[in-house]
Order: structure tokens, then sequence, then C-alpha cells
């Protein structure tokens, strides 16, 4: 790639994330709105200054601008940041190209440093500090409904039956998780016990739900647990990718251990399922 064409690409990255801190920054208060809005500014001066060699006005990535936009509202404005800082490190890598035709590139890179700081101390965001709370419900969800939702599934063999066996016990499993984790924060003399309750309660209801919505649709139980068992995956990988760009931890090992656990336990309990129905002649 030629030395306009970088340049040209940098210049609309700057542009296209003054775009989205300004969007951040509309939903951000206080301290976390003065740091988002300070560094939107920085981007469009680079912009400006990178204008300066190509002599362009180049239009922003809109689709990022989106998608940036539609991860924060989903997963918050602290994982959208993080992520936004990977681009940040390749751009810097980019600058480093480029500093040698371009005089005020080593001010830039100093600046996009400066950012990765700033943004390393922005945001605290309640979702982020319960993280704890919703692996708790969504790790207790899965391995204990697949295996619940596997085992009624060969023990019963119609589906409806098992979706509403499987709803039931989650709604009851979900109070009683939320329950525990706010008796266990409030021993622990923590603020918030109440808070941390209601993430672990959400997490396990809403994952109980995305489980047994196949038993409901299916005619077959197998195909319906097969369902099931791919949308815990779904759901693990979402999770782990949200917790590895958030705690900046690899994803790997924590998607690996989650889906160990609740395929093992899944397979536990369909063998037991199959002795169950064999020993008490369950006919349904």
């Amino acid at each position: 790639m030629n030395l306009l064409r970088l340049v040209e690409e940098f210049q609309r990255n700057e542009i296209t994330e003054y775009h989205v801190y300004m969007k951040l920054a509309k939903r951000a208060k206080g301290k976390n709105r003065e740091v988002l809005e300070k560094i939107a500014r920085d981007e469009l001066r680079h912009y400006n200054m990178l204008k300066e060699y190509t002599k362009k006005d180049l239009q922003p990535n809109r689709f990022r601008i989106f998608i940036y936009s539609l991860l924060s509202l989903i997963f918050g404005i602290t994982f959208t940041i993080k992520l936004m800082e990977r681009t940040e490190e390749i751009a810097q890598e980019g600058y480093e190209l480029i500093k040698r035709e371009l005089p005020y590139a080593e001010q830039l890179i100093r600046e996009e440093e400066g950012h990765e700081e700033e943004l390393a101390r922005l945001i605290e965001e309640e979702r982020v500090e319960y993280v704890g709370s919703m692996v708790l419900g969504l790790n207790d969800a899965l391995v204990e409904l697949t295996g619940a939702l596997a085992g009624l599934t060969f023990a019963l063999q119609d589906p409806l039956i098992i979706g509403v066996a499987g709803l039931i016990t989650g709604i009851a499993a979900s109070l009683s998780m939320a329950s525990s984790e706010y008796l266990s924060r409030r021993s622990e003399g923590e603020k918030n016990p109440v808070r941390a309750a209601i993430y672990t309660g959400v997490a396990y209801i809403l994952t109980v739900l995305l489980l047994v919505a196949p038993y409901f649709m299916m005619e077959s139980p197998f195909t319906a647990m097969a369902l099931m068992l791919g949308a815990g995956i779904l759901i693990i990988g979402a999770f782990s990718f949200f917790v590895s760009v958030v705690k900046e931890q690899p994803m790997s090992r924590m998607f690996l251990e989650m889906v160990a656990m609740s395929l093992g336990v899944a397979v536990i309990s369909f063998l037991v399922g199959w002795v169950a129905r064999s020993a008490f002649s369950i006919e349904i």
C-alpha cells in the first residue's frame, strides 16, 4: 500500500472514531463524558492534521459507527471502548510506518498511547462491576439446566412436557441462586447485595429462556436437545468474548472450561435419564 492510501486509511479511521466517541459521550455521565469528549476532540484534530497531507475530506465509516453504537447498547460502553483500544494499538503500529514521512506522526503516536492510559482508567460501569455475578448465574444455569434438559429428554421424550418442566425448574433455580448471591454478598459486607442478586438472577433466567425455547418449537425431543446444546455453546461463546474483552483475559480458557462442564453434565444426565426411563418403565 502506498503512503497516500495508508494515510487516507488512518484519516478515515480518525473521523470514524471521533463520531463513535461522541456517541458514547452522549450516553456517559460526569468524568466519563468529559474524558470521552476530550478523546473525540483529539481524534478530530488528528483527522485534520492528516487532512493537511491528503488534501481530502473523507467520510467516516458509517457501518463501524453503527456496529460500535449497537455493541455499546448491548454490552455496555466499557466493552465497546476495550474493543476500540485494540484498533488504537493497530493505529500506533501504522503510524510507526509513516512517521519518517510525516513529521507530526510522532505526536499522534504519543497521543494515541495517552488515549489507552485514559481509557484504562475510564469507565466505572455497573455491568462490569457485577461480571462475577453474571458469570455465576450463566455458568450455573448452563451446567444445571443443560443437564436437567438432557436427562428429561430421554426420560420423558415429549418436548412440550420437557420444556414446561425445564422452565419451572429453571425459574425456581434462578430465584434460589439470586437469593444465595444476595446472602453471600451481604455476609461479606458489600454495598449492593441486591444488585448482585439481580444480575445473577437475570443472567440465569435469560439463559433458561434460551435453552428451553427449542422444546416449545420442535416436535422431536432429540432435535430440540441438539438445538438446546448448540444454543448453550453460543451463549458461552458470546459471554466468554465479553469477559475476555472487558477483563483483558484470554477467551479460550473460559470458553473451553464452560463448554466442557456443560456438555459433560449433559452427557451424564442423559445417561441418568436413560436409566430412569428403563428402570421405572416410563412411557409418555
